[in-house]
């Protein structure tokens, strides 16, 4: 099983837009392996304020599927798509919210911020 993404599956259009804005793409599907190597299930938000360029969604999708067959921690799934994302789109905020199944009775809510992005920073 592998342990890191490609991010090359992202792809990228021109912002059509010149002001700022923020839009919020939500994956109720995000599938990979836990470090026990057991399926692991999560809803992921991504939140930004796009500068250049805006997402394809469905690169974005294919990018996603990817995880299925990586063995990843929570913190460090989260923190991989935080950072390719960041490379590939250089948004001008990005903030990534995952909320994941219960496992054992117990779900997480983890979440990373390249600022406190809140709407009345808009």
């Amino acid at each position: 099983m592998k342990e890191w993404s490609d991010k090359s599956l992202l792809k990228t259009f021109p912002n059509p837009i010149k002001r700022k804005y923020k839009i919020t793409h939500i994956a109720p599907e995000l599938t990979f392996l836990g470090v026990k190597n057991q399926p692991d299930f999560a809803r992921i938000a991504v939140t930004m304020i796009p500068k250049n360029t805006i997402m394809d969604l469905k690169s974005f999708k294919f990018y996603l599927k990817q995880f299925r067959q990586c063995v990843m921690s929570y913190e460090r799934i989260i923190n991989v798509i935080y950072d390719d994302l960041m490379e590939v789109f250089d948004p001008i905020s990005l903030k990534i919210e995952m909320e994941t199944n219960p496992r054992g009775g117990i779900s997480s809510l983890l979440e990373i911020s390249s600022d406190e992005l809140t709407s009345q920073n808009l």
